[in-house]
């Protein structure tokens, strides 16, 4: 979920889920090394929740136990927020909660409670304090809905393993009237605030690797560079500014993009577009949670322009300028159903340091059976000042988050095939 006061709020309806379970919602095997813990990935198409413009998604969800005796519960896995959630009260909308009441190991927080006076300073909403002096929390998002509940702490469970004292917002009111909401229990954040999960589990790394085909994949928490045909990652370094600034987000995963090329030419464009300007606006964020990728107006233009020129005697326009597809993305083509797409130009997004190549069928997404549209979308339709890297384009790729060293790392690998050879069973 972003924290820029020029996009508020805006992630979580870009978001996918991420499934520790199978099809049939059996649970499935998960592995755990000394130094990881290793989990199936699986994918699946749903509308989206808390959507926007946007009418599907992937979503991605994890699937684990919290309290005492454990609850099943379904999060939705998110890199763009801080506050783990839960839905605590039974509500006309909703068909999963966790009960707290039926676990001993729950704990409310009180608004004098070290972790409601300090823990929560880098939350979007401030804390307030309830009428029994409870620490009170809010998560609102883009399209005006929110939720409102006590910060608490309990005893997650992560392919069985106790992660106790683990702070999330247990939520009593929820505004929202979106039918999707009603699939899952909660939210898990992942970003760098300090009561993301990944900082109160205390890793200093996690990968991810989404297949593009038969939509599984796997998740690993902890230290994931023992995959046996793993090839040499290139790496960027986070971005990290000392002096807050209005429009920047200090907790997103923010990398800087340096330039693009259409199979071997750069765009003429200056380097300067792709930086941040003096309120922070213009940031580069690489998020699993968004699913496709979208660009400054400028430099959207650019790249729209380009790649419609090198592929004019390979796809059909569409031919229809109202047509916008997602209410971001206006280059689509008109492909006769049962056509294949022909072999198109490759989009290079140049980092500081690597390279993230977007091959084939990650260039288009079938609208419908005869349309298809450029995954790349205009920033300044979606109303984010942002660059946003998403998981469209990590397809196929393994994916690091390295912490301790504040870089991201990738290479082009075989997801399914890392999956097997993870002994991963979706």
């Amino acid at each position: 979920m972003a924290r820029s006061h020029t996009i508020p709020l805006l992630f979580l309806s870009l978001k996918i889920f991420l499934l520790f379970q199978s099809c049939d919602g059996s649970n499935v095997s998960s592995t755990q090394t000394q130094n990881s813990l290793i989990m199936p990935l699986k994918v699946q198409t749903a509308s989206l929740p808390r959507k926007l413009n946007f009418q599907h998604g992937v979503a991605l969800t994890v699937s684990l136990t919290v309290g005492t005796p454990p609850q099943k519960v379904t999060m939705v896995l998110d890199t763009g927020s801080e506050l783990s959630w839960l839905h605590c009260t039974k509500l006309p909308n909703l068909n999963f909660i966790f009960n707290p009441h039926l676990s001993t190991s729950y704990t409310p927080n009180p608004c004098t409670s070290p972790i409601c006076t300090t823990k929560t300073r880098d939350l979007i909403n401030p804390v307030t304090c309830d009428a029994h002096k409870l620490c009170h929390v809010i998560v609102s998002y883009a399209d005006s809905s929110s939720l409102e509940g006590n910060l608490a702490t309990d005893t997650f469970f992560i392919g069985g393993t106790a992660q106790p004292r683990i702070a999330f917002g247990c939520m009593d009111t929820d505004t929202s009237t979106n039918p999707e909401d009603s699939k899952t229990t909660g939210l898990m954040g992942m970003d760098l605030g300090a009561l993301s999960f990944i900082n109160q589990m205390g890793l200093s790394k996690f990968s991810y690797c989404i297949s593009g085909k038969d939509s599984t994949g796997v998740l690993i928490l902890g230290d994931g560079a023992n995959f046996p045909r793993l090839g040499r990652l290139s790496y960027t370094p986070l971005v990290k500014i000392t002096t807050p600034l209005p429009s920047f987000n200090r907790f997103a995963y923010t990398v800087q993009l340096e330039g693009i090329k259409v199979s071997n030419k750069l765009l003429p464009l200056p380097k300067s577009v792709f930086l941040p300007d003096h309120t922070g606006a213009g940031q580069t964020m690489m998020d699993s949670g968004t699913q496709f990728t979208f660009l400054l107006g400028t430099v959207y233009t650019a790249l729209k322009n380009e790649f419609a020129l090198q592929t004019k005697n390979l796809l059909k326009p569409l031919g229809d300028p109202s047509f916008v597809f997602q209410g971001t993305m206006d280059l689509c083509f008109r492909v006769p159903s049962g056509s294949r797409i022909p072999v198109l130009p490759t989009v290079t997004l140049v980092f500081n340091g690597a390279e993230m190549s977007v091959t084939g069928e990650r260039l288009l997404y079938k609208v419908n059976n005869s349309v298809y549209c450029f995954t790349f979308g205009n920033s300044d339709l979606l109303g984010a000042e942002a660059f946003i890297i998403g998981n469209h384009h990590q397809q196929n790729m393994w994916m690091e988050y390295d912490l301790a060293n504040s870089r991201i790392g990738f290479t082009n690998t075989n997801c399914a095939l890392a999956t097997q050879q993870l002994g991963i069973h979706s």
